[in-house]
């Protein structure tokens, strides 16, 4: 009897791994491919004003836990760390050295980048939210291939 408990207990734990592991690859999937910036909140300064020649975008890499992109002027890699919907992009991020004439928006989406805690994909998977807390910080469009 000790060992049939044991097994189920064993049994168990297993079937609860692999089903928050799906659970985490389905969030994930969600993610895989290139998005480009359509809104960001907190500047002043209108969303034209900062990416006036080009969108930022990020792209997810979820097979290799990878995440990259262009913040308009210069290219960025680094690990991708999620769990869930939670996501974090605080660990450092190896970036570009390219000279812009106008980096204000490279800054605040890098900054901004940095205060993102989780994501929400809709329904069709058109649209990326990038949260802090309870509140949409960034939204992307996905780029069709």
């Amino acid at each position: 009897m000790k060992k049939i408990l044991t097994l189920v207990f064993f049994s168990l734990i297993l079937l609860s791994c692999s089903a928050s592991k799906s659970k985490i690859n389905n969030a994930a999937s969600q993610l895989d491919g290139t998005w480009e910036l359509n809104y960001i909140t907190g500047p002043r300064i209108t969303f034209d004003g900062l990416y006036p020649n080009k969108k930022p975008t990020i792209n997810f890499d979820t097979k290799e836990y990878r995440v990259s992109g262009n913040n308009s002027c210069n290219s960025y890699t680094g690990k991708l760390i999620i769990t869930d919907n939670k996501i974090d992009f605080t660990q450092p991020m190896a970036v570009t050295k390219m000279m812009c004439l106008d980096n204000q928006g490279e800054q605040v989406y890098m900054n901004t980048l940095q205060k993102i805690t989780s994501f929400d994909v809709t329904d069709d998977g058109k649209t990326l939210n990038f949260i802090s807390g309870d509140i949409a910080m960034m939204r992307f469009t996905k780029k069709e291939k």
